[in-house]
């Protein structure tokens, strides 16, 4: 087991950068999250990918918005930028639940707490910034910044809301992972300013604005002298809010761009400005991805939390990210719009370096929780004719049909959890991500590709399950499913058969477990009611279900709060009073005795009694 020193960690205090003889800084985060250095944490990766660019790092983690503003001041201002990376989840899903309830526990604070992030940690960090140090740059990132660049509906204001970049007052953002952007951003300052450490010698430049993957403002009148006849105009902010099929119309492009190898710059007008966007990199090299997941961290929770919980790392310390990407483009989820369609995956060498680190923590036991990524078993997967994908703006690779240029050959990943098992140390490797059984059930022309998933297929089930496999058939209803880019609920049922077969023939007792959406967009309560029958005619008491949350530019929500589709611009229902939300949700629960009554009552109400007894078998 290795030995770490304070000096281990990036420095969060003065004491700590004195311990390393730094007078000055080059780029201080401030991070809404806990510290801990580990690739699962932004901040963490971005302080040791600049780091390792040789440039001087520290990290301010939850740093108290509401005394005399010391931690914002204990470390001064940097030679180049403040970069406010406001936590792996946005803040708001992360405090509230989909009925705007406090959760009980903020999992990226040290013991749950809820009082140490202020909600919009990206807008209050950036305001007290820009505040002491106006003439500092404060560059923005991780997923509230990337989400919110352009116009979108925030749920908890129940308004459309501007770019952050306007209301935060932040020089620039990064969209996105982050990692190259932000080298580039570095490199690019560090030749403007030379080697000055005058700490007033950035203001008297401006910010490189050609880098990849970044969104900045300009004045409006600036916008003619810049705009090239290949730029995306979108609808400005003005016109959103006037116009909600516009603001739907917009968030259609954005996506299409997001995925696509070469997009167009975006540009939206707003408050006599305009937001450029500059299109994304191309998707990182296995090299560069390596790169990132390879730096020398402790893994570990910095000394200070000495004692205390952080419920976000338990839940990950012992499992390993093995790709980025996700070609799901299921049309509620933020994963594709932040990561990208296109999978990026690690080298063997590298997921065995990893693991092999966890096997040498002083806890771990010899079970590895999760060998996944976004999806479960999308490892080393793409397009088979790469020129075909260079082309292609469609937000999903499987649907509504799987692109028959999807390479869909699961021997690779079969291959790692082998090699996994393999090692010493390991007496078990879990899959705890959810496993798209969409791909498992795909037939190819290629007859070793379909022995491989057949293959992986036993694999998974009978020696990677810890007893309970997740799988997120999302609903039921063909015409709900369709909105949200999944599959037909009939390849559950398949899937399901092939689970029970196998679990049968190894002697096993294991359970499927089921993720189901309430009140998407498109969902009824009839709907909903016809899914507690067919999931009661499965057995299934359903435990991890959820009410839809509108989240910022994901496709349902613009369509829950729109109320047009935003790809056909056809109206669609959504359930967006409390009242009706309850009422879909309550029927994932009709086996508990105190729903029947108000189930039954709601049954009559939407004139399905039918079902009642098909419930309730009266």
């Amino acid at each position: 087991m290795q030995e770490y020193k304070l000096t281990d960690w990036l420095p969060t205090t003065k004491k700590e950068t004195d311990l390393r003889h730094w007078d000055v800084l080059d780029v201080i985060i401030f991070s809404a999250d806990a510290y801990v250095d580990h690739p699962s944490f932004g901040a963490a990766v971005i302080g040791r990918i600049l780091e390792a660019e040789g440039l001087k790092i520290a990290i301010i983690p939850q740093p108290n918005w509401r005394d005399d503003l010391r931690d914002f001041k204990k470390l001064g201002r940097p030679r180049l930028f403040f970069g406010i990376s406001p936590g792996c989840m946005d803040s708001m899903v992360n405090k509230y639940t989909a009925n705007r309830r406090l959760r009980s526990e903020d999992a990226y604070t040290p013991d749950g707490r809820h009082d140490l992030r202020p909600e919009y940690p990206t807008i209050v960090y950036t305001q007290i910034l820009k505040k002491l140090y106006p003439d500092t740059p404060v560059i923005l990132g991780g997923i509230e910044a990337s989400m919110r660049r352009l116009t979108h509906y925030d749920y908890w204001q129940e308004k459309l809301k501007k770019s952050i970049l306007i209301e935060s007052g932040a020089d620039m953002l990064i969209y996105g992972m982050g990692e190259k952007p932000v080298v580039e951003l570095c490199h690019k300052m560090t030749e403007i300013i030379g080697n000055s450490t005058d700490e007033f010698s950035l203001h008297r430049y401006s910010l490189p604005t050609d880098i990849p993957q970044t969104a900045y403002l300009i004045d409006k009148n600036q916008e003619a002298d810049i705009k090239t006849a290949s730029d995306l105009c979108l609808y400005s902010h003005e016109e959103c809010v006037a116009d909600k099929k516009k603001q739907a119309s917009n968030v259609r492009h954005i996506e299409e761009e997001s995925n696509k190898y070469a997009a167009q710059r975006i540009i939206q007008e707003v408050d006599r400005k305009a937001v450029i966007v500059n299109p994304p990199y191309p998707p990182m090299t296995q090299e560069e991805l390596d790169h990132s997941f390879d730096l020398p961290y402790t893994r570990l929770p910095h000394p200070k939390y000495k004692g205390k919980r952080i419920p976000a790392y338990e839940m990950i310390k012992f499992s390993v990210n093995i790709h980025r990407g996700c070609f799901g483009g299921c049309a509620f989820c933020t994963i594709s719009a932040h990561q990208g369609k296109f999978i990026m995956s690690r080298s063997k060498e590298s997921i065995l370096k990893e693991v092999k680190a966890i096997t040498q923590l002083p806890d771990f036991k010899g079970y590895l929780s999760d060998l996944g990524g976004p999806s479960a078993n999308m490892y080393a997967m793409g397009g088979k004719k790469q020129e075909l994908c260079h082309k292609c703006k469609r937000p999903s690779c499987i649907h509504p049909q799987i692109c028959p240029n999807l390479n869909t050959d699961h021997r690779p990943l079969l291959d790692i959890y082998k090699s996994v098992d393999a090692l010493s140390g390991i007496k078990k490797s879990f899959i705890g991500s959810g496993v798209r059984y969409d791909l498992l059930l795909h037939k190819t022309n290629d007859k070793e590709t379909d022995e491989g998933i057949r293959k992986y297929t036993e694999e998974l089930i009978k020696r990677h399950v810890s007893g309970r496999l997740k799988v997120a058939p999302e609903h039921t209803s063909s015409k709900v499913l369709y909105l949200m880019r999944k599959p037909p609920f009939e390849q559950f049922y398949q899937f399901k058969k092939i689970f029970d077969k196998i679990n049968k023939e190894a002697g096993l007792k294991q359970q499927i477990i089921p993720y189901f959406i309430s009140s998407h967009p498109g969902c009824t309560e009839e709907d909903m009611a016809e899914l507690a029958v067919i999931t009661k005619q499965l057995d299934f008491h359903l435990e991890q279900v959820q009410d839809f949350t509108p989240t910022p530019m994901t496709i349902s929500t613009e369509a829950w709060y729109t109320g047009y589709h935003p790809y056909t611009l056809e109206p669609v229902f959504s359930a967006k009073t409390p009242r009706e939300k309850l009422a879909q949700r309550m029927f994932f629960f009709w086996y508990k005795p105190e729903e029947r009554q108000k189930i039954i009552a709601e049954l009559k109400k939407i004139g399905r009694k039918d079902l009642i007894n098909k419930l309730y078998n009266r």
